[in-house]
């Protein structure tokens, strides 16, 4: 198994211009600054990067930028997941070609409820590169029918090494894990259970909020997975106060604390991603950064 497809991952923002295109300025500033937090990889173009929001060309572009900043001190994901597959596979080559070093796909968009619809998409998207592929599943709507038979037929296509688990249900990792064993490679993909979801198998965990807090929370883990629960579950209890709080309006929070932490704007969201939601003020954004990072150092 290929152990550098683990520890903590940001699932990068991909800041916009006021024109609604990639800033790639401040993709660039981005990539820089979490590759010299010590972040272990780096998830492009999800949900979190809005990436089937911008078109073939300007998705293509965002993984050149990055991979070009990065180079190779970090691993790259891409996730190539579009609304036809010849796009997700003309994305996937075009990602192996800038030299990233795994891909990863949600199911089919829009036409979805098919298990074999699902795995047809994620087989014509593997076996179109040689790199790493990991089946991007989206709350319960990714993995129809029965788990273990999907699982079953996902291991045997080409190039399959793991899965991101964007789920909160524990038992359905564990599932995964249990019976895939060390031949999938599983990383959580929901942020408010980056400790929980590690007992129940993933060897990573890829997530929104680490483009804000990743040294804060690579510290949890580490510090979880050595044995200090008491101050784990104080982190942990104080990191799912915050993302409760803020996710009514979590765009705007995100890109406030965003320029006031690191000075890199991630821009307004493309809509329909974000509308309606409310500004905040400078002072409870400050209050909100704190208390995360009080949490982090035990105060």
């Amino acid at each position: 198994m290929n152990r550098k497809f683990g520890g903590l991952w940001p699932a990068m923002f991909t800041p916009v211009a006021p024109d609604g295109a990639p800033a790639y300025d401040q993709i660039e500033a981005l990539a820089d600054l979490l590759v010299s937090q010590g972040m272990d990889g780096l998830y492009l173009l999800g949900s979190t990067g809005q990436g089937v929001l911008f078109n073939e060309e300007q998705r293509k572009r965002v993984t050149e930028v990055v991979t070009d900043v990065v180079a190779k001190r970090v691993p790259v994901m891409v996730q190539v997941g579009s609304l036809t597959t010849a796009e997700s596979v003309r994305l996937a080559q075009s990602a192996e070609k800038a030299g990233a070093d795994a891909i990863s796909s949600v199911g089919p968009i829009y036409f979805s409820g098919s298990a074999q619809m699902a795995l047809s998409h994620y087989y014509s998207i593997a076996q179109s590169t040689g790199l790493p592929f990991f089946p991007y599943q989206l709350g319960d709507k990714s993995i129809p029918g029965d788990i273990i038979s999907f699982i079953d037929q996902l291991l045997d296509i080409p190039n399959v090494q793991g899965m991101k688990l964007t789920t909160g249900n524990l038992l359905e990792i564990s599932l995964i894990h249990n019976h895939a064993g060390e031949r999938l490679q599983l990383f959580s993909g929901a942020d408010e259970l980056l400790c929980h979801a590690s007992l129940c198998g993933t060897s990573g965990a890829i997530g929104t909020f680490y483009n804000l807090w990743g040294p804060q929370c690579k510290e949890v883990i580490e510090r979880f997975r050595g044995g200090d629960f008491e101050k784990s579950r104080h982190f942990m209890l104080t990191f799912q106060k915050v993302i409760n709080e803020v996710l009514p309006n979590v765009w705007t929070f995100l890109r406030k604390a965003m320029m006031l932490k690191y000075n890199i704007d991630i821009g307004q969201t493309k809509a329909p991603l974000g509308i309606g939601q409310k500004e905040w003020t400078v002072h409870d954004v400050t209050l909100i950064l704190n208390e995360l990072e009080n949490a982090s150092s035990g105060s």
